[in-house]
């Protein structure tokens, strides 16, 4: 089987670092986002993450918070940090005006980088699965 390579959204990690769910409802978010990691983590697949998902989630948690989250993501030998090119940002303009702007640029560069790279989006957003599947393979972390 061939190795595939997961581009994981902001809030994947969102809901991992903020043990986001409710228990009540369900498996809550950030346990099925554990298990996902695991999952990638003991097989020959790969984890990504760019500047731009590090960029919303600064935005969402603490600056301590953060320092510590960019750590663990740097330690880990199955994460890796991909560098967007001008030619994402080209596509990702391109993009947000396909889209008439209904999603946000920072979502237009997930697409883009990912489709560069074909990478898998992981994401949990409804509308940029709903825009991303017209061009790049797009899943939930529990479809994998």
């Amino acid at each position: 089987m061939a190795q595939k390579t997961y581009y994981v959204d902001a809030c994947i990690w969102l809901n991992l670092f903020k043990k986001e769910g409710d228990a009540n409802k369900g498996v809550p978010y950030w346990k099925i986002t554990q298990d996902f990691l695991e999952k990638i983590m003991f097989s020959e697949d790969e984890i990504v993450y760019s500047g731009f998902v590090l960029k919303e989630i600064k935005f969402k948690i603490s600056e301590k918070d953060f320092i510590e989250k960019k750590e663990f993501l740097e330690s880990e030998p199955k994460f890796s940090f991909v560098k967007a090119t001008p030619e994402d940002y080209d596509l990702a303009r391109k993009l947000e005006s396909e889209f008439e702007y209904e999603i946000s640029f920072l979502d237009c560069m997930h697409i883009a980088i990912s489709q560069r790279l074909d990478y898998i989006l992981i994401t949990r957003d409804k509308l940029l699965i709903q825009y991303a599947k017209k061009h790049v393979e797009v899943y939930k972390p529990e479809e994998v």
